[in-house]
């Protein structure tokens, strides 16, 4: 059971507790709302508004897995924005260096040593795999997104979605079947297996 002081203070109103548990927590938060989204500004608000939320029921947290308590309030925030979205926006996704600015390349996955044509089919390949993922209901998006992309097990990606752990495998397994029929039509590169940390999709 998860019921470390830090937590223990955060919910006792402990702000600065609480930022520090954000900052263990905050690329896996980001990254689930980014591709969620797709849309870096969306995804900001999203887990912020999340965040609060977070903040203001810490106290129903009664121990357990914290990453997925959080997750699951960052999924919620995100079906709540997509169910308010009046127009779909895309834009490519790109991190945030040190200062927080954004990276000027648009190849931030690449290696440096590809040449311009490799750089460009890396690019092509990302921006393939996030349509992909916006094509996919938000249900399945969420729970690949958890499990394939960001790492989570099945049982901790269960806790974050409420659902239980065999929804989650056949969700899995229909949102990587749909993400290889939709990407079949194209031919990728050898780098498109670790564009997303996508595993190669097999229905299992």
């Amino acid at each position: 059971m998860e019921t470390t002081p830090l937590i223990q203070a955060a919910q006792g109103g402990d702000l600065d507790a609480f930022n520090l548990i954000v900052l263990q927590h905050q690329d896996l938060l980001f990254g689930i709302a980014v591709r969620m989204l797709n849309d870096e500004d969306d995804a900001a608000d999203a887990v912020q508004e999340a965040l609060i939320a977070a903040f203001r029921k810490l106290d129903t947290f009664r121990g357990g897995s914290l990453r997925s308590w959080l997750a699951r309030i960052v999924v919620n925030a995100c079906y709540d924005w997509l169910r308010g979205q009046k127009r779909r926006k895309t834009v490519p996704l790109e991190p945030l260096d040190e200062d927080g600015e954004t990276f000027e390349s648009s190849y931030w996955l690449a290696d440096p040593a590809l040449g311009p044509e490799a750089l460009f089919d890396l690019a092509e390949t990302r921006d393939a795999i996030q349509a992909s993922l916006d094509r996919l209901t938000p249900a399945y998006r969420a729970t690949l997104i958890l499990v394939d992309i960001e790492g989570l097990s099945y049982q901790d990606a269960a806790l974050a979605l409420k659902v239980p752990v065999g929804t989650v495998k056949s969700r899995l397994a229909r949102a990587r079947l749909h993400m290889q029929q939709s990407l079949s039509s194209r031919e990728f590169g050898p780098q498109s297996a670790w564009m997303f940390r996508l595993p190669e999709m097999q229905v299992s």
